[in-house]
């Protein structure tokens, strides 16, 4: 690691504590697999980013002829009234929908009722399961959605979720063990961000698997639906603003509970290069709405991925992160 690269990490992790968020970020090229990160290996519950690994193995199980798409699947309403929840989590009637139709609601608007419906197909410990089989470690997948709707939030009133929210900062292990069960690492699912870069390099790199001792490749098609999705994502309020440009496109899911904070993607330049970037997050702050710390999440995955594109400008460099002080 250069000495500029040690020093702007430090001031990203000032700028970070400075702003209350404690961040976990990795930033990969995902041509010469040069990164840059801070914390990458921090495990942390993952709230809607699981909806990735559900979307693939969900169309992985239609190639194989397993699930049919079009199949039309009788979805319960949701009737949820508090703020945050989309699409069939919302409705007060129950609705029929195709299994494909619920990837893009699940996928691109973050339906938690949708996710459940894919769920009732595939159920966590099999998503988990096709995870290992594809080589992808890293990610573990122990419960349904309808468990994210079913935190201290929901017991308060609107003018006191700031408590809820305290109640998420405060209850903490030093293990990662959390009172809430939603924030408890041995029970939500879970990942870190280099395990989700993983999954996005093999989702951006996929290619037929050439046998042997090696873990089959994701299938181009499925990779190339996958990837579809993540462009078509509605939730662009995060990093969006930093890496989507008429010169390049950014693919990602967003994942929020309580003080977590978390977005996933990848930044595709018209100049052919591409990087995988992972932002999780925990906010130390007491509040609900926090524009300032999505901005900031924006931020500090911009410099890092700045930092790595002028690398690949003077030639591939080492791979730096910066663990724990």
């Amino acid at each position: 690691m250069t000495t500029g690269t040690e020093r702007l990490l430090g001031e990203l992790r000032r700028t970070l504590r400075d702003g209350g968020l404690y961040g976990s970020f990795l930033v990969r090229d995902l041509e010469t697999g040069d990164e840059i990160g801070i914390d990458p290996d921090i495990e942390l519950p993952v709230a809607s980013l699981v909806k990735i690994p559900l979307a693939l193995v969900t169309l992985e199980r239609i190639r194989r002829g397993e699930l049919d798409g079009a199949a039309v699947i009788v979805v319960p309403p949701g009737r949820i009234t508090t703020p945050g929840p989309t699409g069939l989590s919302r409705f007060r009637h129950a609705a029929h929908v195709a299994v494909e139709d619920l990837l893009y609601l699940s996928t691109c608007i973050s339906d938690n009722s949708a996710a459940d419906a894919l769920f009732a197909l595939t159920p966590p410990a099999r998503v988990g399961a096709f995870l290992h089989e594809f080589g992808l470690r890293g990610i573990a997948v122990r419960h349904t959605m309808r468990e994210l709707a079913e935190t201290p939030v929901e017991r308060f009133d609107p003018a006191d979720v700031h408590l809820a929210h305290a109640l998420a900062i405060d209850a903490g292990t030093p293990g990662r063990g959390h009172r809430v069960p939603q924030l408890d690492i041995s029970r939500a699912n879970t990942g870190t961000a280099r395990a989700f870069v993983d999954l996005l390099q093999a989702l951006w790199r996929s290619r037929p698997g050439t046998g042997g001792a090696e873990p089959p490749a994701i299938h181009p098609d499925v990779a190339a639906r996958v990837r579809g999705l993540m462009a078509n994502n509605l939730v662009r309020n995060r990093l969006a603003p930093d890496f989507d440009s008429d010169a390049s496109t950014w693919s990602s899911k967003t994942g929020m509970l309580l003080n977590l904070r978390h977005e996933v993607g990848v930044v595709e330049h018209a100049d052919g290069q591409t990087y995988a970037v992972a932002v999780l997050t925990e906010s130390r702050v007491a509040a609900g709405r926090q524009p300032g710390a999505d901005a900031l999440m924006g931020q500090v995955a911009r410099r890092l991925r700045d930092e790595l594109r002028s690398r690949g400008v003077q030639g591939p460099g080492p791979r730096a992160s910066c663990g724990p002080p």
